[in-house]
């Protein structure tokens, strides 16, 4: 389970509620995440949501939205994944939070639910991570990312032609 809790505490206080959710998930090792913007916000997550090229392969076959987060500047220069929709990492956020109706008219794709399954691809991970984070802020209990981003598929499909 996903839980989120932000608030302006001491880091005592917040060291405290990681030992507590530690204790309630009574797994050895549960990954917490505590980062400070003004205030301490602690994560608890289930295990990294990240996949292979050969999962993204299979879930592109199953028509799943595959969100390029990077530049459209980088697209344009570099090429993009079959399938996939440019949403800046930058955009992300308020993309997740549009009216149905708006996302479709703005990226050409129907908006995903809370409960679909969204991949999240950069160039090679880190901003495609960032985008899962804010994902599974916005809910997106489902969301994944393809850390090998587009180096690896680029990499991979040459391979295959070879």
């Amino acid at each position: 389970m996903f839980r989120a809790v932000s608030r302006s505490v001491s880091l005592w206080r917040a060291l405290r509620w990681v030992s507590a959710a530690q204790r309630e998930s009574r797994a050895s090792r549960v990954p917490i995440f505590v980062t400070h913007h003004a205030t301490y916000r602690i994560l608890t997550a289930p295990p990294m949501h990240t996949i292979s090229y050969e999962e993204l392969k299979e879930l592109l076959e199953s028509h799943v939205l595959l969100i390029d987060v990077r530049e459209k500047s980088e697209i344009e220069e570099d090429g993009q994944i079959c399938g996939s929709v440019n949403i800046p990492l930058r955009d992300l956020e308020n993309s997740l939070k549009m009216d149905p109706d708006t996302f479709l008219e703005k990226y050409k794709v129907k908006m995903p639910s809370t409960k679909d399954k969204i991949v999240f691809s950069c160039l090679g991970g880190v901003r495609s991570k960032a985008a899962l984070d804010t994902a599974l802020l916005a809910g997106y209990s489902k969301a994944l990312h393809f850390p090998g981003g587009w180096e690896e598929w680029v990499k991979e499909e040459s391979e295959k032609k070879s």
